[in-house]
């Protein structure tokens, strides 16, 4: 690796962190502002704020804009060498603009894998932290407000609730349905359903089973039946926009799987999260190439037209993002292509301002 390499590789890491560092500063800063009073009301311990609440708010925020801050650190320390003619006296001894964004790319590399694994790996278990400490402490308590709600727990078994109170893990006007070959084999119904912590285990009060064997019928009934069932009251007493920033990507595609066989209606919510991961990983090189591509000419405007440019692509990259994650959402379009579309986007985007880059 020559000189060269390492100038722009230290340029462009320094660069990066101190953006982030500084970034994150002022959110820290404007959320304190922003909770005290909240903190304050709750009687929050400082050491809970600390260490549960901010060691884990840090690292989230960070990773969720690495993207952006990436764009924003490339256009920032690149725009400077075009300004003070190094990228002119770089080009001007032979080096290809080919050859000149290696150095970017290893940076990119870099900053890629560490969100990658930070965001996979690592910030679901913070986020399990910081997450408990808002229900705590800033009263971000769950209401399911689901109804009518089917759920598939095992092949070919089937249930159904009216409604679920978070509160007193009671299901109301529970059904359970057990079919073999699409073929009805026993029904069982009650007024409710409770889980009992103690004893881990479901309480079905005033049930009624319905058994067939061929032309045979048999009744049974009861007032209280204990038992295990293939769900947990975390799948109705959880916000599923929390459940998915607590799960690692092997955890990620479980859950999928697990929501698919049950028919859950936010199985496309999970999705979308999972692709985000490697989204935004590829995102990274391409909204770095955009950015070196830009800012190495000199144009009129000088360096405060480059960051203006680079933060309205990064905004609109954004943008970009959550529209099309709404129509994956809230429509029909399929949770990997409209993930991707951003991406495929900015790529035609790169492959044009790389053409008009000075060579």
């Amino acid at each position: 690796m020559k000189t060269l390499d390492l100038y722009i590789i230290r340029k462009f890491l320094g660069t990066f962190f101190f953006c982030l560092l500084l970034i994150l500063c002022i959110v820290v800063v404007f959320d304190v502002s922003e909770k005290l009073e909240k903190f304050l009301e709750n009687e929050a311990p400082l050491k809970a704020i600390i260490v549960d609440y901010y060691l884990n708010f840090i690292p989230y925020f960070a990773n969720v804009f690495s993207s952006l801050f990436t764009f924003i650190s490339v256009i920032f320390f690149t725009s400077k060498m075009a300004y003070d003619s190094e990228i002119i006296a770089i080009l001007s001894t032979g080096i290809s603009f080919k050859r000149f964004l290696y150095p970017y790319f290893i940076s990119a590399c870099i900053i890629a894998v560490f969100s990658f694994v930070l965001g996979g790996f690592i910030i679901p278990n913070a986020n399990q932290k910081r997450i408990l400490f808002q229900e705590q402490y800033m009263g971000k308590k769950y209401s399911n407000k689901e109804s009518n709600i089917h759920r598939q727990i095992a092949p070919g078994v089937f249930i159904y609730m009216s409604s679920y109170s978070v509160a007193a893990n009671v299901g109301y006007d529970f059904s359970l349905e057990n079919f073999e070959d699409n073929i009805l084999k026993s029904k069982l119904t009650s007024s409710r359903i409770s889980w009992d912590k103690e004893k881990e285990k479901w309480v079905i009060i005033n049930w009624k089973l319905r058994e067939l064997d061929g032309d045979e019928e048999r009744y049974t009934t009861g007032k209280q039946l204990d038992t295990l069932l293939g769900f947990m009251p975390s799948e109705f007493s959880k916000d599923p926009s929390k459940i998915k920033e607590q799960l690692t990507l092997p955890e990620l595609e479980e859950y999928i799987d697990r929501m698919k066989l049950r028919g859950s209606s936010n199985v496309v919510e999970f999705q979308i999260e999972k692709y985000k991961m490697w989204a935004n990983t590829f995102a990274t090189f391409i909204l770095t190439l955009i950015g070196v591509s830009i800012s190495s000419r000199k144009i009129r405007g000088g360096m405060g037209l480059h960051l203006g440019l680079g933060l309205l692509l990064s905004f609109s990259y954004i943008l970009f993002m959550q529209f099309s994650t709404v129509f994956a959402t809230n429509g029909n379009m399929n949770p990997l292509l409209a993930v991707w579309i951003p991406n495929i986007l900015f790529s035609v985007i790169a492959f044009f301002v790389y053409r008009t880059a000075p060579k």
